[in-house]
């Protein structure tokens, strides 16, 4: 990692928030519409991170066109009340205020539906220390975590991409902030394990949500 990032794009599940049980309820609300019976939330919590789409299919075997159908389900339930089981973690907002202290710019880069991500920052009222919240389209735009970070960049009017940082606690993270040219650190607190980020490449790692604040510092 370079020692000086002027922005910071924060993921939203594992990273901001612990999200697990409301995403895992989800999950098994929309497999339950196809007659799956699932009870182990550690194989759900493999869908925390990646997009949806990807996950149905990967885990369950869906075709993509049943995929889509399960993401329509998921959706009843989570914007009902999975997006509200969830809990900001330990230390993050301490973190947060510390880096807007140091004059950085926070921008959450999510591949949850941007329509979700904002109404859960405005329900644990972190909004006020992002500058944009970026996440993909209900319709399936900006499918890919790569794709939300261009996004992001774009909107932001962010050029010099060395000092832009990603913040993410999944390989998607790692890769999508690398296809793109930033950085990424990775997270331990959150899903994804220290294997997954070292293989993914992450430019560092930080154990805890206070590590961030002192190692971009």
């Amino acid at each position: 990692m370079r020692t000086e990032y002027h922005t910071l794009l924060f993921d939203l599940d594992g990273t901001i928030t612990d999200s697990s049980e409301g995403i895992t309820n989800s999950v098994m609300y929309a497999l339950e519409k196809f007659g799956i019976v699932e009870t182990d939330r550690e194989k759900l919590c493999q869908f925390i991170g990646p997009p949806l789409s990807d996950s149905f299919q990967k885990y369950y075997q869906f075709s993509e066109e049943k995929a889509l159908e399960a993401i329509f389900c998921y959706r009843e339930y989570y914007a009902d009340k999975g997006l509200y089981e969830n809990r900001v973690y330990e230390g993050l907002e301490e973190t947060l205020k510390g880096l807007k202290k140091a004059g950085k710019r926070l921008i959450v880069a999510t591949s949850k539906p941007e329509v979700y991500a904002r109404r859960i920052m405005d329900y644990f009222e972190l909004t006020p220390y992002f500058d944009y919240i970026a996440g993909m389209e209900l319709d399936g735009g900006r499918g890919s975590k790569a794709e939300v970070i261009e996004y992001a960049l774009d909107v932001c009017k962010m050029k010099d991409k060395t000092k832009v940082l990603m913040v993410g606690d999944r390989r998607h993270d790692v890769e999508g902030a690398h296809q793109v040219g930033i950085d990424c650190l990775g997270v331990l607190y959150g899903f994804g394990s220290l294997e997954e980020l070292e293989m993914a490449g992450a430019d560092g790692i930080a154990e805890h949500p206070e590590d961030i604040l002192r190692m971009v510092q």
